[in-house]
């Protein structure tokens, strides 16, 4: 358990101001061109910088688009899917694969940018390209800034820790790009050290390897966390920028999370190393690590209600995540583009207000989906509005 003092010292070690006032550079999407994805065989769809709706019925391909727009980035978009489901599903009898495409012109402080992801039959791999130029996913961390909410993230704050680390390393990918880098390699050192350690007899000097290389990214990985949790807590608590929605109080916790409250990262990263030596027969038994950045939690409390954010109800809940977001799209060099599916269910006429005034406030583009286009009716013309039936769309008045 971090105490309240190794929080408070944490938070003054990591701390990065909030802007303060919303600044109108913003990543935005112009085209987004899908082949076989999903449920759309073809889409090619313009728009401008400005809020994009998209309403329709369940099952109209709403979500799908989004989660286009979600393979833009590192990962495996906003379903957490593989590269094989996201292929479009044709009538039986099915074809061989044949991959799918999403390309897309964007953007960005340094310019226009050409983005392509997607699934490349030949080879069974993932295919990005940058401006025609063949690139790993983890470029595109650094061409596009991406960030969502999707009704599977309601239970944040009541299921496990596991969602929230994937919450919040998403939010400091898209403020450091460096972090999908490390946080990949932490993982794969683990993944050795776990394989060496299952052999019954492992080699010392490979042990010792992997447990250097899971010492110093695992404290470059809580690093960049603290770092990202520290301005993310700033922001939401900063009323500068009233948005109508709660304000949270984060606090990153985890054994190296509270070392590094009250030591250098050196020294933290070569007591860490001794751990994960000392600590060997115990992870062999157990078949896992059973320390480090990969058990780590961020709490979250409803800082007006000095509520614990599971105990809050499933409305506020809703308003804390939204409220977030707000205020992680204030943090960084531009706004990201956000993605918010079925972004008004659970919050009042009130807060969907609030939402859709936010969203214009800050400047950013807001690709946002729902059944019923009076949910978005606050946006007043300002916003570009699409219908979605049957793989395709059409644009209707606002």
């Amino acid at each position: 358990m971090t105490s309240l003092e190794e929080v408070a010292a944490i938070r003054a070690r990591c701390v990065v101001e909030a802007p303060a006032a919303p600044r109108p550079a913003a990543h935005a999407v112009t085209r987004l061109q899908l082949t076989r994805f999903r449920s759309y065989e073809r889409l090619d769809l313009g728009v401008d910088a400005r809020p994009v709706v998209l309403v329709g019925a369940n099952g109209a391909g709403k979500t799908n688009i989004l989660e286009a727009l979600s393979w833009l980035q590192p990962g495996r978009g906003l379903r957490g899917a593989t590269l094989a489901d996201a292929e479009r599903r044709a009538p039986s009898p099915a074809p061989l694969a044949q991959g799918w495409a999403v390309a897309a012109q964007a953007t960005g402080p340094d310019g226009a940018v050409r983005l392509g992801s997607g699934l490349d039959a030949a080879t069974g791999r993932r295919a990005v390209r940058i401006d025609g130029e063949v690139a790993g996913p983890m470029a595109l961390s650094r061409h596009m800034r991406l960030a969502w909410l999707t009704p599977a993230m309601d239970r944040l704050f009541l299921e496990g820790p596991g969602g929230r680390r994937e919450f919040l390393d998403r939010l400091t990918i898209a403020l450091e790009p460096d972090h999908a880098v490390r946080l990949a390699a932490y993982e794969k050192a683990m993944r050795e050290r776990r394989a060496l350690l299952e052999t019954g007899a492992p080699d010392g000097d490979w042990l010792a390897a992997a447990e250097a290389r899971m010492a110093q990214d695992g404290v470059a990985v809580t690093l960049a966390r603290l770092r990202t949790v520290a301005a993310l807590d700033g922001a939401s608590r900063d009323r500068a920028f009233p948005h109508g929605f709660p304000s949270a109080e984060l606090c990153l916790v985890g054994g190296l999370e509270a070392r590094l409250a009250q030591e250098d990262p050196s020294e933290v990263e070569g007591e860490f190393r001794s751990r994960l030596a000392a600590s060997r027969a115990r992870d062999a038994a157990a078949g896992r690590t059973l320390e480090g950045p990969h058990r780590s939690d961020l709490r979250v409390t409803h800082a007006e209600k000095a509520m614990p954010a599971g105990e809050a109800s499933t409305g506020e809940q809703k308003a804390l995540l939204v409220g977030l977001v707000l205020a992680f799209a204030r943090l960084g060099r531009t706004m990201p583009v956000m993605l918010l599916d079925e972004a008004a269910a659970h919050l009042d006429p009130q807060r969907r207000r609030a939402l859709c005034e936010a969203i214009l406030a800050l400047g950013m583009q807001a690709w946002l989906t729902g059944t019923d286009a009076a949910l978005f009716s606050a946006f007043e013309g300002r916003a570009q509005l699409f219908t979605v039936e049957d793989g395709a769309l059409a644009p209707r008045a606002a």
